[in-house]
């Protein structure tokens, strides 16, 4: 398992705020929910990504 497989980024009015990086994807999502709690506001948005593969996993808000 790769220590900064899963990659949190919090950009503010498109700004890089905030990243972080896990190894458990588990782990990363509960991060990211604890993000979206605590900094989901107006001009925010959070990414997940999977380093290893490319893809997002997740972004709030929700681009559906």
């Amino acid at each position: 398992m790769h220590p900064e497989r899963y990659h949190l980024v919090l950009l503010l009015d498109g700004q890089p705020t905030m990243h972080g990086w896990w190894a458990d994807e588990t782990v990363a999502r509960g991060r990211f929910t604890a993000w979206v709690g605590a900094y989901g506001q107006a001009g925010a948005r959070i990414t997940l990504t999977d380093e290893e593969t490319g893809r997002l996993l997740t972004e709030w808000p929700d681009k559906g």
